[in-house]
């Protein structure tokens, strides 16, 4: 598989959309001035790609850290793929066009690039999905997908669905390769993105994967991520610290084996770190 040669290589999403492959995530980063910073470090050091979800309630914080980006780099807002999701207490027509407006509040932006349905929780992400839509159809935001979505779910939401989904993130790493999932969106056209992709740290000790870093001086980090790009799967680690956010990003100058892809494919347990979609149900 062809993967991304630099930090601001694009994938083409279905609707003809460019996305990065890779980002800066920003899940349990509170609002304040570690959040600002790594914002403009991340964006000062090449990424284009920030995403954030009302949940993380750190959306201001997010905008302010772009705004600040901007002017200190002198990039535009359209240089940069901004992500957001609502959340499942929003779910429902009415409540997320409600919620994406108090996003884009939040965030001081005119539009998102990508906007997620965070979890399929209970039942409502048919109307969910539908607001998605009405909101895509007007042109307020540049590509919509899920999050969190099973096979299962994405078969009854396309039941339906006008607009197939562009994106679908959902936990991914060694640890849960996510095949069948994987070869399903491959299939539908929807691209798939990783959340979580270092297993919070629980990976950075693996010996497979110690071994195999060691072998191309690099990190388990630099590894995973790589990984990731060769799979054909966006990625966004998450870290507020200017030396981690540019040593996740140097994956560029290396290519691992089809061998070492198949010893780390070989890793997968089908654990998780976050909660099981099936079972998340509020």
């Amino acid at each position: 598989m062809t993967t991304a040669q630099h930090l601001q290589a694009t994938t083409t999403l279905h609707n003809g959309v460019a996305m990065p492959w890779f980002g800066l995530g920003v899940f349990k980063v509170e609002e304040g001035a570690e959040l600002v910073e790594a914002i403009k470090a991340a964006v000062r050091n090449g990424y284009r790609s920030i995403d954030t979800a009302a949940i993380y309630q750190n959306e201001s914080g997010v905008g302010q850290g772009i705004r600040e980006a901007l002017a200190e780099t002198g990039l535009k807002r359209e240089d940069l793929f901004i992500t957001s999701k609502v959340w499942n207490s929003d779910q429902g027509y009415e409540t997320t066009l409600d919620a994406y407006e108090t996003s884009l509040n939040k965030l001081g932006l005119e539009y998102l690039d990508l906007y997620l349905v965070h979890w399929p929780g209970k039942d409502k992400y048919k109307e969910t999905w539908r607001a998605l839509e009405t909101l895509y159809k007007a042109g307020r935001v540049k590509a919509i997908g899920v999050s969190n979505f099973q096979v299962h779910h994405l078969e009854e939401l396309m039941k339906d669905a006008e607009i197939r989904p562009m994106i679908n993130q959902v936990e991914f790493h060694p640890r849960l390769s996510q095949q069948e999932l994987r070869d399903y969106c491959t299939a539908n056209g929807i691209q798939l993105e990783a959340w979580s992709p270092l297993m919070q740290g629980k990976l950075l000790h693996d010996e497979v994967l110690g071994e195999i870093a060691a072998k191309h001086g690099k990190s388990v980090a630099q590894v995973i991520l790589r990984w990731d790009l060769q799979h054909g799967v966006v990625t966004i680690p998450k870290s507020t610290k200017e030396n981690r956010i540019v040593e996740n990003a140097d994956i560029f100058d290396f290519e691992l084996s089809e061998e070492e892809m198949n010893r780390i494919d070989g890793l997968n347990r089908d654990e998780r770190v976050g909660p099981n979609p099936d079972e998340f149900l509020f």
